[in-house]
């Protein structure tokens, strides 16, 4: 009897237990001096921490002198960035699927295509398993030609992540084009461009508001700016504020750092934003379940859709929702419960609530749900728990041991 029980316990284990295996690929090349400098500007990019939260990926390094090569032409960091990602393949090509590529060649997906940068199919790059043994590779934008060739595998954890190195960095214009100084960007064309212009068009109406986000470029900025039709639809509450609170509004979509959406994914907490100031924190939460990340304030939760640009050191990502700070808007009241059918019949009418002051805090705003400090708190913590597999594995044999032991 014991020994079904245990039997049964560790079935019952082996169908339940995942366990996930992560990678840091700053710690792998870190190994390798020669790919030193590769290494540094991965880090440098913030592509390092990208990398690192993909799974079923290829990073292709190239040796110093390589890196040496390009970095001679003093391409900004962001040129830098586009042309490091179209290094990272966004497939597993260990040596042996290298040289077994069905058909003898394959068109693999970039990082530098996933960006939204990389027009057309200039961000993916050609694999062909030529004559001789060699396997040779070519940016999708360069007229056909393969003169970049694999050297050797780095490291590889099969089906997650492979590092092989390569001959040289791939020739890409596109890639390597120059790209405007952060402080040149333009954040509300930008805007405009992607779904977000009633937001734009009320940030250029605030010239103050607008100074503050174009003075954070160059130091390192995120902005979350809601689409149209939400924003839209939200747009007499705005006018509503007085002139101090709708110029603390707009600073509240702002981030005085850069933050990619890797880095949103791994580093969930409270965030401040350009309108924070002493007392007045102005501050949201950040939350995400699997891929999707959300914002939360005490009133309101809005999720990510879609990245209108991340080019470090600026990264612009639109919202669904209007979030909205509690410092300007009540949270809505919780109902209160229905009252009996005898209770209705009784209660006398309701009166007429009075008009609130002009500057009084807008309590009509637009809620998911009342969120309140202690339930914000509660919530991270619950996100935040995790069963530890190994953990696991040791407490349910303790428990099979103390069954036998009975």
């Amino acid at each position: 009897m014991q020994l079904t029980v245990l039997l049964s316990l560790l079935f019952l284990l082996s169908t339940t237990t995942t366990f996930t295996y992560g990678h840091n690929i700053t710690k792998i090349l870190g190994q390798h001096p020669s790919l030193s400098t590769f290494n540094h500007y991965l880090t440098l990019t913030h592509l390092a921490g990208e990398i690192n939260q993909r799974t079923t990926i290829t990073v292709c390094a190239v040796d110093n002198a390589a890196m040496s090569e390009m970095l001679s032409k003093n391409p900004s960091i962001t040129t830098i960035k586009n042309i490091l990602s179209l290094h990272v393949l966004l497939d597993y090509f260990g040596a042996k699927k290298l040289h077994q590529i069905r058909d003898g060649s394959a068109l693999s997906a970039t990082m530098f295509q996933a960006t939204g940068s990389a027009p057309g199919s200039a961000g993916f790059v050609n694999i062909t398993d030529v004559k001789g043994g060699k396997v040779a590779f070519g940016p999708k934008d360069n007229g056909g030609n393969l003169d970049v060739f694999y050297v050797k595998s780095v490291e590889e954890v099969p089906y997650n992540i492979s590092v092989i190195q390569i001959s040289k960095l791939f020739p890409s214009d596109v890639a390597a084009a120059p790209t405007p100084a952060p402080s040149a960007m333009n954040l509300t064309d930008i805007m405009s461009a992607h779904g977000c212009k009633v937001f734009a068009d009320t940030l250029i109406a605030n010239p103050d508001a607008s100074k503050t986000y174009q003075d954070n470029i160059d130091g390192g900025l995120t902005v979350f700016c809601p689409l149209d039709d939400p924003f839209k639809a939200f747009l007499p509450k705005f006018k509503n504020l007085t002139a101090s609170g709708k110029e603390s509004f707009l600073e509240f979509y702002g981030v005085p750092i850069y933050q990619s959406l890797a880095m949103l994914k791994s580093n969930n907490g409270i965030m401040n934003t350009l309108a924070t100031n002493g007392d007045k924190k102005f501050d949201f939460t950040v939350q995400n379940d699997a891929e999707d990340v959300t914002l939360k304030t005490r009133s309101t939760t809005a999720k990510i859709v879609g990245t209108l640009i991340d080019e470090q050191p600026l990264a612009i990502y639109s919202i669904d929702k209007v979030l909205l700070p509690k410092e300007l808007f009540k949270a809505a009241p919780t109902p209160a419960p229905a009252p009996a059918p005898e209770e209705v019949a009784d209660a006398p009418k309701s009166s007429k609530h009075k008009k609130p002051s002009a500057d009084a805090a807008p309590s009509d705003s637009p809620a998911d749900s009342p969120v309140g400090d202690a339930a914000d708190q509660a919530a991270d913590n619950n996100a935040s728990v995790r069963l530890d597999g190994g953990r696991l594995v040791a407490i349910v044999l303790s428990l099979c041991l103390g069954l036998l032991l009975l």
